[in-house]
């Protein structure tokens, strides 16, 4: 498999997206803005789309698009405060409705959109390569260095802003690279399913980790393991990678679950065992 040269190039990119989406995930999650990765999917969508009418790189412009859209939904957010929800709603209803017209100015253009849509291996470019491997580099270094003021950020941006931490200049940049990695991971899961590649990741590690940076390397472990694993079924099975990554990933939240509850049941029965064990020889003892 890894003779192929695409397959190659799939496996740095699959790679360095595992690394930078679920860390990004988690930070989502917390934040309560699940959803915007979802939204900037539809968003870099239209820039593809655009790219494609304009007759430029598609996937330049629609990593521009994504960052553009992730920049608007964070003022919009400032703006609607109460409604912290309608941001994600506007952005994303706008941003399939200008695809699907953009779609339609150029004929023939659905049809090269299945690679974006759901994700293709043979996709991945020797440009598109680049552009992953700098987002990742430039995320790991911004989680890094910006670590703590993002940790306060997220639990509550008024006691940050009050402890000195440039909330709104945070904000707008963790909006950028929301924007960025949504754009980068999209030629490998595709549009429709990148969310879930920083989701699921994410959800699982926040149910089972201990602390806040155990969360982080499960998520990360959790999707490199989805990402190589459904690399791979999708080459011998001939099914798209996208989807199958995203079902990988789902597989191994909803067997976490399942742990978890056999578990949590096989704990409260050991306690109703050992009282009547005790009660038993409290009865023997009695009789004797």
């Amino acid at each position: 498999m890894l003779s192929y040269e695409f397959m190659q190039r799939a496996f740095w990119a699959g790679g360095l997206i595992a690394v930078i989406a679920p860390l990004l995930g988690v930070y989502l999650m917390l934040r309560r803005q699940a959803l915007m990765a979802d939204t900037l999917s539809h968003v870099s969508l239209a820039g593809v789309a655009l790219g494609s009418v304009l007759h430029l790189n598609p996937a330049l412009s629609g990593f521009a698009v994504a960052v553009a859209g992730g920049l608007i939904i964070e003022q919009l957010r400032r703006s609607y405060r109460t409604y912290s929800e309608m941001p994600v709603a506007i952005i994303m209803t706008s941003g399939l409705a200008l695809a699907v017209v953009l779609m339609s100015l150029k004929q023939n253009l659905s049809k090269s959109f299945s690679s974006y849509l759901f994700g293709s291996i043979v996709a991945v470019s020797n440009t598109q390569l680049a552009l992953i491997a700098l987002v990742a580099l430039l995320g790991v270094a911004y989680f890094i260095i910006l670590r703590r003021p993002l940790y306060s950020m997220i639990f509550d941006e008024e006691t940050a802003e009050i402890s000195g931490v440039r909330v709104k200049a945070l904000s707008f940049s963790f909006a950028v690279l929301t924007g960025m990695t949504v754009a980068a991971a999209m030629p490998v899961v595709g549009v429709l399913l990148v969310s879930a590649l920083i989701v699921l990741p994410a959800s699982l590690a926040l149910r089972i980790a201990a602390g806040f940076t155990s969360a982080i390397f499960i998520a990360i472990g959790t999707g490199m393991l989805g990402v190589f694993s459904g690399l791979s079924v999708s080459y011998y099975a001939d099914t798209p990678p996208g989807g199958t990554i995203a079902l990988i990933l789902l597989s191994f939240l909803l067997v976490t679950i399942l742990i978890q509850r056999l578990l949590r049941l096989i704990g409260r029965r050991r306690p109703q065992k050992t009282i009547q064990s005790k009660e038993s020889n409290i009865h023997e003892i009695l009789e004797a």
